[in-house]
């Protein structure tokens, strides 16, 4: 209502709970979301961005950071449309995602 109210988008992270770990399959899930009963329930849309999934043996070593890192975006819940997901490329030096196309 608030965003209604005032006319604005309003964007809440959420930490993942430790679950997706022990999973063969590591693409996050809505009940993956801690305090997920409000979260899921709430929100028109809920997006995850998944790196490493992709390329399992990739780390988040720092000295990689100017390298591009494949993620993938899911839209795990959307109001107002389809769910779905996409690959981005992730530049760390940079905080920018690209299209894997262009």
């Amino acid at each position: 209502m608030l965003a209604l109210d005032l006319k604005i988008p309003i964007i809440a992270l959420s930490q993942l709970s430790r679950s997706v770990e022990q999973r063969t399959e590591k693409r996050p899930q809505l009940s993956d979301l801690r305090e997920s009963g409000a979260i899921e329930q709430d929100a028109d849309i809920v997006i995850f961005l998944s790196r490493n999934i992709l390329d399992p043996k990739k780390d988040d070593d720092a000295s990689k950071f100017d390298e591009y890192s494949l993620t993938q975006v899911t839209v795990a819940k959307n109001r107002n449309g389809q769910p779905g997901y996409t690959e981005m490329l992730y530049k760390g030096n940079i905080v920018t995602f690209f299209d894997e196309k262009s």
